[in-house]
């Protein structure tokens, strides 16, 4: 399966820290030990179900969690359950990788 999830805390950060309540969701997917990728407007991770319905929660909490008064969370998710239809992140970007 993969996922991905855009938090958007409210604020985003504080004034030592312009993304303080970004960072802390991203450390806790980091920690995760699951395949992930920063983008620009979301992180993508990749692992099995029971692995990432919890992280997803767990993301949006620690947002909150770390200060913000608020947060949204957008998540989009990708997931088959034939072997033949099941890609990864590699597989989806990797041709347009430079």
């Amino acid at each position: 399966m993969i996922v991905e999830i855009q938090v958007l805390p409210s604020p985003a950060g504080t004034p030592g820290g312009r993304w303080e309540h970004v960072e802390a969701a991203l450390t806790l997917i980091k920690g995760s030990g699951l395949s992930y990728e920063v983008g620009p407007m979301g992180t993508s991770i990749e692992g099995e179900p029971d692995e990432l319905w919890p992280l997803l929660r767990r993301v949006h909490e620690a947002t909150l969690a770390s200060g913000a008064e608020g947060v949204i969370s957008v998540v989009k998710i990708s997931e088959s359950r034939l072997d033949e239809r099941r890609t990864t992140m590699a597989q989806l970007v990797g041709p347009w990788r430079s």
